[in-house]
């Protein structure tokens, strides 16, 4: 029986031209700066992101961490959504890594104010923690693929000017906010000292995240990845994987979106199911169980048997997540499927 895997971005694998990409790919040694195809990706990117230089990682809880280390001091206070990424999914790291504490706000649709972050600014005392660093997530997972509004950023960003602070923005997805939105991913990153970005979700590669900023910012991160245990070597034909997925996969995006908002539409016909239509931005659809009784582990258990895989995001909530290996076919049977079982 074949399964449609709807649980992330993150399943996705690599094409077969993706394959015969990686493979000619020249490399060399990454830690000493000589991998020509790393090189390349860096270079691109932070082209793409009007930044001075950006740095390869393994991962997009590595380039937030290191992100973190980089613009703060032991002790220093970083604001962020009480939903974010940082918050919730990166093992305590903050603490353990850079010995800062998270102050989170709840944010409407996991998107903080300015109003909210001045409430919370640490005044100039000894008794409390410096207030130095704000991390945003666009599009923001847990908020269902939301997208952050842009003169929100704005706004945050004078704040943060005035009041002598850095600003990180977790852009995992920030590929998928700025296909929806028709914003340069230029436009995104003006407003922030450092950004990352995950080319292992929508964008097919089957691993790597970079993060850019400024040549000082990333002459630290380099330092903080190599200390982090991220240094890699001839890891040439995973930045080619990259290359491609960004020269390749990143204008589809638009069809991901277009499965999600057909997926959440279809579920809303299913009386087990509630999906506010709102937060359905891109592709994640995050879906209310409206009975007390449907429990979401179980829903979850239950459809997995039947072909269909998706995450329980709490006791009454479910996500769906297109991507490029879900096509409009994927979507219709799935809601087909589950019009059997719930009806």
């Amino acid at each position: 029986m074949p399964v449609i895997d709807l649980r992330s971005d993150t399943v996705t694998t690599p094409t077969s031209d993706m394959r015969a990409f990686m493979m000619q790919a020249a490399v060399g040694d990454d830690v000493f700066g000589e991998d020509p195809t790393v090189n390349d990706l860096q270079n691109m990117i932070a082209e793409m992101l009007g930044k001075e230089a950006a740095l390869f990682v393994p991962s997009g809880t590595m380039a937030n961490q290191i992100s973190i280390n980089a613009h703060t001091e032991p002790g220093d206070e970083v604001i962020c959504d009480y939903n974010a990424h940082i918050f919730n999914y990166e093992a305590g790291a903050p603490a353990m890594l850079s010995g800062v504490q998270l102050h989170p706000l709840h944010g409407e649709n996991g998107h903080p104010n300015a109003d909210q972050i001045l409430e919370v600014l640490r005044p100039s005392d000894d008794h409390y923690p410096r207030t130095t660093l704000i991390c945003l997530e666009n599009t923001h997972n847990r908020g269902g693929g939301t997208i952050y509004p842009i003169d929100k950023i704005q706004t945050i960003r004078s704040l943060t000017r005035k009041n002598n602070l850095k600003m990180h923005l977790d852009g995992a997805r920030l590929w998928n906010a700025s296909i929806e939105t028709g914003i340069n991913l230029k436009d995104y990153a003006r407003h922030f000292d450092s950004v990352s970005l995950c080319f292992s979700k929508g964008l097919g590669a089957p691993v790597g995240s970079i993060v850019a900023g400024t040549e000082e910012f990333i002459e630290k991160a380099h330092r903080h990845r190599k200390a982090f245990g991220g240094g890699m070597r001839q890891v040439g034909m995973l930045a080619a994987a990259c290359i491609f997925a960004v020269e390749n996969h990143f204008e589809r995006l638009a069809e991901d979106h277009q499965n999600a908002r057909i997926l959440a539409e279809g579920l809303n016909k299913i009386k087990i199911f509630d999906v506010p239509l709102s937060t359905v931005q891109t592709n994640i659809v995050i879906a209310n169980t409206t009975s007390e009784s449907s429990n979401a582990y179980e829903i979850v258990n239950h459809i997995k048997k039947k072909g269909v895989l998706a995450i329980p995001f709490g006791s009454h909530k479910i996500r769906f997540v297109t991507h490029l290996n879900i096509n409009r076919d994927d979507v219709t049977n799935t809601l087909e499927l589950l019009n059997r079982i719930f009806k």
